[in-house]
């Protein structure tokens, strides 16, 4: 056992997860991995586990969310059905099709999953867009591009008001648009439930594994999003991979209290996915893992034990903590959870250190974390922890049915993936006028995410991750710096005072990093009242002396030019969601934000920088 599988020496709580080996071959200079288990067969619609469903356990909880009131609305797998069944015909009635798909503007609640399930019946893709693009953004700049794009004939936006302004500017007077209450400009969600059933079990049939469920936009953590088409063949096959990788959720009916929005593969594809495609219940979590909103999520968690949760790292950090002091909490939350997952960024080591010492203090034996790789173009899932390594930064090994290739790339090996999940194309898009390779030669989706093997001498035991190649640079010198390990490594040594980092320095001499910090845990490192302004934190001697530290501690472990960081800033202004630095998700776009902060990159990299917030690192 080496020290990255220690460990497994541990005593976890029993959990049904494969054991399958993996074969990996070497072929040219690319290597090819794939799960040595087959993949099974699979349904040919999503919508086919409703109607299972329904017939199987019809008064099993599907979904439920709270009311204003604090109390539970559950719809069953019947009422679904019926619901679904009814909306499907209006969709149909109103003219809906392929081409004139369905546009949601809200965020996840039950009118959002009714629409989404009447549209899949009704053969009519929905496309979930992000709240943000309405809610927060200034000009409505992607949700405007986004749209044109889409051509829907109808958009839903649960609340008139709260969207009435990206409405009357974006969503223009021909195409209809339902809200949950009638106006003048729209009509009432619940009409839609008035339909009749007329032919839509007729044209539910007719859907096929080629007819597209849903639109999807990638994150644009890179680029522009890009609307991925995702088909029921996608759907279907990538949670039959879940389900032989994570054969727990054929023993006991997945429960599940989340709130990863649905507008991204991973809450709306993935985990919703488990919840219906496993016959299990979905409670819709209002809570985030932001000031002001956790502890929506801690009051759901007190109330409901799930058996799978799934967070971002920053919800398992404040999970963590909350769980060391809030004993009703841990009864409850621990009474039958078997699995964690965290997705959409990776978790420092420190984090998953703390998880894992209150969950051992409080359970007698720990909970296996599970994490993996996957993208919004592969519905998601392709990699997944199960190989025998505990730490962060590993993705592990190809899920039954997932084709990976590793092939070299400027310096690195990028992951490439093929398989019934992976999409045909982009929605809409003139692949050949793409600035970048979607498919090689053999057809593997060129991810642009790069790996190593954990151990070079034992492959089969699974890959790291190691960045993304676009977001890699060259200093003047030639040296080439790898942008994805280091950023990993300094959101993980400044955890919790670092929400992300972009790395400078092209063409430049030496390395800087421009830190978007959290600014609520800094302001209490600051011991600061909370209405102290971002300036006035960062200025704050425990927060300098913090963030000097960790330039010093970063550099102990630097090898050369191309990880020795020699200045930091830490930002008072935010990531703009207008200006594309940042995206709905959280995620930081490297090219945007030097794009957009030149001016104060070169005044940074200056020889004496002039800005006293600037750290510079002492020269080795």
């Amino acid at each position: 056992m080496t020290s990255v599988e220690a460990g497994l020496g541990a005593r976890y709580r029993d959990v049904a997860v494969t054991t399958a080996t993996t074969d990996v071959a070497k072929r040219g200079d690319a290597w090819y991995l794939r799960s040595n288990e087959p993949l099974r067969e699979f349904p040919v619609r999503l919508t086919d586990r409703l109607v299972s469903g329904a017939q199987a356990h019809p008064q099993r909880v599907l979904v439920a969310r709270r009311n204003e009131q604090g109390a539970w609305i559950e719809i069953t797998y019947a009422d679904m059905l019926r619901r679904a069944r009814a909306i499907g015909q209006a969709l149909l009635n109103l003219g809906l099709s392929a081409e004139r798909p369905l546009a949601i503007l809200s965020g996840n609640d039950l009118e959002h999953l009714q629409l989404a399930f009447g549209a899949m019946l009704a053969g009519i893709p929905f496309a979930p867009l992000s709240p943000a693009y309405s809610l927060v953004s200034s000009d409505f700049g992607k949700l405007r591009t986004l749209l044109a794009l889409l051509r829907p004939g109808l958009v839903y936006a649960g609340d008139h008001v709260a969207f009435s302004r990206a409405i009357e500017a974006v969503v223009s007077a021909d195409v209809m648009l339902v809200t949950n209450e009638a106006t003048p400009r729209s009509i009432a969600f619940d009409t839609l439930l008035d339909h009749a059933p007329g032919d839509i079990d007729a044209v539910a049939a007719d859907v096929n594994a080629d007819t597209i469920a849903k639109i999807l936009f990638t994150s644009g953590s890179t680029r522009l999003p890009k609307a991925v088409p995702t088909t029921h063949r996608m759907l279907c096959s990538n949670q039959q991979m879940l389900l032989q990788t994570f054969p727990e959720f054929a023993k006991e009916p997945p429960v599940l209290v989340d709130w990863l929005p649905w507008n991204h593969t991973y809450g709306g594809s993935h985990n919703v996915g488990i919840a219906l495609y496993n016959g299990g219940s979905l409670y819709i979590d209002d809570g985030k893992p932001v000031a002001g909103k956790f502890e929506e999520t801690l009051r759901n968690l007190r109330e409901i034990s799930p058996t799978a949760y799934f967070n971002v790292p920053k919800g398992w950090e404040e999970l963590a903590v909350a769980l060391e002091t809030d004993e009703p909490l841990r009864r409850r939350f621990f009474a039958r959870v078997k699995l964690y997952f965290f997705g959409g960024a990776g978790l420092s080591q420190a984090a998953w250190n703390r998880l894992e010492r209150v969950t051992e203090q409080h359970c007698g034996e720990r909970i296996r974390i599970m994490a993996g790789l996957g993208m919004t173009e592969t519905s998601p899932s392709c990699l997944f922890t199960t190989g025998p390594v505990m730490r962060a930064g590993y993705i592990g090994l190809p899920a039954p049915g997932c084709e990976t290739k590793l092939t070299p790339v400027e310096g690195k090996l990028e992951l490439r993936f093929r398989g019934p999940h992976v999409m045909a194309s982009y929605w809409r898009r003139d692949v050949s006028a793409a600035d970048e390779p979607v498919f090689d030669e053999e057809g593997f989706y060129c991810s642009g995410d790069a790996a190593t093997f954990v151990d070079p001498e034992r492959p089969e035991i699974g890959l790291q991750f190691d960045g993304r190649i676009a977001e890699d640079f060259k200093l003047n010198s030639g040296t080439f710096v790898s942008v994805g390990p280091l950023r990993a490594r300094v959101v993980s040594e400044g955890a919790p005072y670092v929400q992300d980092v972009v790395v400078t320095g092209i063409n430049r001499g030496e390395i800087g990093l421009l830190v978007f910090p959290r600014l609520d845990d800094c302001r209490r490192l600051a011991a600061l009242p909370p209405g102290a302004s971002p300036h006035d934190v960062l200025s704050a001697t425990p927060v300098r002396a913090f963030f000097a530290d960790l330039l010093v501690r970063l550099n102990r472990q630097s090898t050369g030019a191309s990880t020795f960081v020699a200045r930091m800033l830490p930002l008072d202004t935010p990531a703009s969601l207008d200006l594309g630095e940042i995206t709905d998700k959280g995620s930081i776009n490297q090219r945007a934000v030097q794009k957009h902060r030149e001016t104060l990159i070169e005044a940074m990299h200056a020889s004496k920088p002039a800005d006293l917030r600037v750290i510079v690192a002492p020269k080795k």
